[in-house]
């Protein structure tokens, strides 16, 4: 008998796709604004406020992410048990509880500590865990779900950093923590609860019958073991180039507020390029998505360093790229693996990506400082164009 949970669908919980979705989608703008994106601009403010330095400041992001990747896998397995409701309800009240003792640390290891909190609330309520709790609701059919999420997903940056800006500037940075951990409880939290369903659900099964249907054979090992590798090295990229762009366009010349303004044009490409991939309506293999990924962030990264295109295209093709890298690191395992065991296995690909995002930019930052832009580009390149062999490996295995 198939053990394929029956999809969730439009309106038979009450909620139509669409509402899941748009409520999932407002979850992931204000759990990537008041975490991942927080220190972008409240970085400055806690430095000048505290005294502390500005690279144990962004050290709590390093330490958030890498929590997240330690739970990853376990969360993919609750979702995979229980469904991804309770999973990012949870998300929402950690988020909080982390952003508050952010707003009230009176001193780094205080600071540093709620970072804890916020990787473990990362963990749960980020892309990964929204992606695989759409596919506990909709099975096979969770796709088109993923993308229009990441095009929601794609607004956070946009919506948070203006947020931030103007919360510093009137009730400072703790301040703006504690009205991000409010949001959390008062917008996050009600949206899980009250519009995600709960998912299907599962026949009964001995836990060694479940442990053997996830399990995964020796061709799938190997896919796996590539769209992990795909994961480190895209991972690696996007955090070392946005940690890193302002400096490294300086190097090349171009006044702060020019590179600024650059760096800016990196979340429209990536909105632009999510809308396309939505007019494909799923047509083609998520694999095509991939692939198309990893090459203009190859395309953009090694026409940037060797100067062969104006930046701002260059800018334009990467920004491209590593928006649709976000479908695909959500539809490419959906596709390869199927829906049974979507769940368990994006939290453990999860892992190596969070953790190498986590390190890119302390990498990032010796290479630049010990070796010059030169090599931090030619860094970014190698990644880059590895990952566009490791693509080409992956279809192999499809």
């Amino acid at each position: 008998m198939s053990t394929e949970p029956s999809p969730v669908e439009p309106g038979g919980s009450g909620n139509s796709r669409l509402a899941v979705i748009s409520a999932l989608g407002v979850v992931q703008i204000l759990s990537w604004g008041s975490s991942f994106y927080l220190l972008g601009v409240l970085a400055a403010p806690v430095t000048v406020d505290t005294g502390w330095s500005l690279a144990w400041v962004f050290g709590g992001l390093t330490v958030g992410l890498l929590i997240a990747g330690l739970v990853s896998p376990s969360v993919g397995r609750i979702i995979d048990r229980q469904g991804g409701r309770p999973v990012l309800a949870f998300s929402a009240v950690v988020l909080a509880a982390g952003l508050l003792v952010l707003g009230l640390a009176p001193s780094l290891p205080v600071f540093l500590a709620a970072w804890l909190l916020l990787g473990i609330g990362m963990g749960c309520g980020l892309y990964d865990p929204a992606f695989a709790t759409l596919g506990r609701l909709y099975g096979a059919e969770a796709r088109p779900a993923i993308t229009s999420l990441t095009l929601w997903g794609g607004f956070a940056s946009t919506v948070s950093w203006p947020l931030s800006s103007f919360l510093v500037e009137h009730v400072g940075w703790r301040g703006a923590c504690f009205t991000y951990a409010g949001l959390q409880l008062a917008v996050s939290l009600p949206l899980v609860l009250g519009v995600v369903p709960p998912a299907p659900a599962r026949p009964p099964l001995a836990g060694n019958t479940r442990t053997a249907l996830i399990r995964l054979d020796a061709r799938e090992r190997r896919a796996f073991l590539l769209m992990a590798g795909v994961l480190v090295l895209g991972g690696a990229v996007m955090s070392l180039f946005s940690a890193h762009v302002l400096t490294l366009l300086q190097t090349r010349g171009v006044p702060l507020t020019s590179a600024v303004a650059l760096g800016a044009l990196i979340g429209p490409a990536q909105v632009g390029a999510r809308v396309v991939e939505m007019a494909g309506k799923g047509r083609y293999h998520p694999l095509w998505t991939l692939s198309a990924a990893m090459g203009l962030v190859a395309f953009g990264i090694v026409t940037l360093a060797l100067g062969l295109l104006p930046i701002a295209l260059a800018i334009l093709l990467y920004g491209a790229g590593n928006g649709i890298y976000s479908i695909a690191r959500g539809t490419v395992p959906l596709a390869l693996f199927g829906s049974d065991r979507y769940a368990p296995l994006i939290g453990r690909l999860a892992r190596p990506g969070l953790v190498a995002q986590a390190l890119a930019p302390p990498l990032g930052a010796y290479v630049l400082a010990q070796h010059g832009a030169g090599s931090t580009f030619a860094l970014l390149a190698a990644m880059a164009l590895l990952n566009v062999l490791l693509v080409a490996a992956l279809w192999r295995e499809r």
